[in-house]
């Protein structure tokens, strides 16, 4: 009857895991699930524990890293952070202390710059400060 313990503890700890998406329990989830398969075999509760314990938490120290990484990977870059390193083309001259206009991606930003850029100059998007691009020259 230690399989049906188990069975009860795998359902707790996926329903914790569903209600916190924090992939910690689900490494759990899998050590409780291979105990209770080992339960048909081993009748000692100990052993058992013992195993559930270990075994959750190599799971838990060897796969977390790499998920994580590979849910990092999966983040798409937003509307914002996908124009960065891209170029634009200045519609309004910028200089050193005004800001201009930029186009690019279809849409008019202010930016600014440590260069001067003419109207119809190609600069490149260094990064985002609050709704102004700061952009930087294209070298010819």
């Amino acid at each position: 009857m230690d399989w049906i313990f188990w069975l009860v503890l795998v359902i707790i700890l996926s329903v914790i895991e569903i209600a916190t998406v924090s992939l910690v329990s689900i490494w759990f989830v899998a050590s409780g699930i291979v105990v209770m398969i080992l339960s048909f075999f081993i009748g000692d509760v100990a052993i058992e524990s013992t195993i559930f314990a270990i075994l959750g938490i190599i799971l838990l120290l060897v796969t977390r890293p790499i998920v994580a990484r590979l849910r990092s990977k999966d983040n798409a870059k937003t509307n914002l952070d996908r124009i960065i390193g891209e170029d634009a083309i200045v519609t309004e001259d910028i200089t050193k202390n005004t800001v201009g206009e930029v186009k690019i991606d279809g849409k008019r930003w202010s930016a600014i710059s440590k260069d001067k850029c003419l109207k119809g100059d190609t600069v490149r998007v260094l990064k985002i400060d609050g709704v102004k691009l700061i952009v930087e020259k294209e070298e010819d």
